[in-house]
């Protein structure tokens, strides 16, 4: 029985890595094992400037629940746990008081809410922040650094091997090089730039009651700013990307959207103005050029991409 264990984990071990090799918001036209791609001419892999082919949101997400109790089904299991409770799974990689599903929501299966359906078929995949090509790995890492204000995973670990589990589940029957419809907050157009002083006060009549007076984060949201919430260099840490999902997601408990566009970037911007942990590697992102007008650092354009 134990060697056919073992052999069983080893076919797992060796589907992840062709996962990998062949695998939160997609950044190349916008948020991990293996060795990172080289051949970015592939025409599976997602390149700067051109867009995926869209998929509908599927009938029905798969359940890890209803997998076989054997070595991938507990994978897998054990993949929606970590996400699930990140911090209490892995202390050693959490900085701060969130876990994954803080911002992809239940357990990343909710539409319109960053889910994790269909990620695996976005992978690999060119994002114009490193200006590489990355493996769904590096994706996972780069919110353990960011959004978690943590440190990496190692990518043969079997935290990652089981993460990458449950993503292989909610990519089930989606296409490769396919992106889902819903796979990412609706984008939002804004009558004028974020006025911080309204967003203040949307925030203490609508958000703070779950989110806490000074953004602590109470015992049924997360923080969002302060020591204990997403580092600067997250996403979530511009204006637009947190307007969209807090206009498609929030307040939690009523039936979104109750906020209009503008509500929902003013409240972002008040958010996203106070303070909240750095990242030492910010002055590296979108090297060659093309940050987001509302990234909230300047970053170090390497001078060869100003050359004509």
């Amino acid at each position: 029985m134990r060697s056919r264990g073992k052999r069983q984990l080893g076919r797992i071990g060796a589907a992840a890595s062709a996962l990998l090799l062949a695998s939160c918001g997609p950044e190349s036209s916008s948020s991990s094992p293996g060795a990172r791609a080289t051949d970015a001419a592939s025409p599976a892999t997602p390149v700067a400037g051109k867009t995926s082919p869209v998929t509908p949101w599927p009938a029905h997400v798969p359940l890890v629940d209803t997998l076989p109790d054997d070595v991938h089904g507990r994978l897998a299991r054990r993949g929606r746990a970590i996400l699930a409770a990140t911090r209490d799974s892995l202390p050693a990689h959490v900085g701060n008081a969130l876990r994954c599903t803080s911002c992809h929501l239940d357990d990343g299966r909710r539409r319109d809410a960053l889910p994790w359906v269909g990620v695996l078929a976005r992978f690999p995949q060119y994002r114009t922040r490193n200006a590489m090509i990355n493996q769904i790995s590096d994706r996972i890492n780069d919110c353990f650094e960011r959004s978690l204000a943590g440190t990496p995973l190692p990518v043969t670990s079997e935290p990652m091997r089981a993460i990458i589990a449950y993503f292989e589940v909610l990519s089930r029957g989606v296409p490769h090089g396919t992106s889902v419809d819903g796979q990412a907050s609706p984008r939002l157009t804004f009558d004028a730039p974020p006025d911080t002083a309204a967003g203040a006060a949307l925030y203490g009549t609508t958000c703070a009651r779950c989110h806490g007076a000074a953004g602590e984060g109470t015992a049924v949201a997360p923080p969002v700013w302060g020591p204990q919430s997403y580092s600067i260099g997250a996403g979530m840490g511009r204006p637009r990307t947190a307007a969209a999902f807090i206009r498609a997601n929030m307040p939690y408990d009523q039936a979104a959207p109750t906020l209009t566009p503008q509500q929902a970037y003013d409240v972002a911007a008040y958010i996203n103005a106070q303070p909240r942990p750095d990242f030492a590697r910010k002055h590296g992102d979108w090297p060659f050029g093309g940050a987001p007008p509302d990234v909230p650092y300047r970053t170090n354009v390497r001078p060869e991409a100003t050359r004509k």
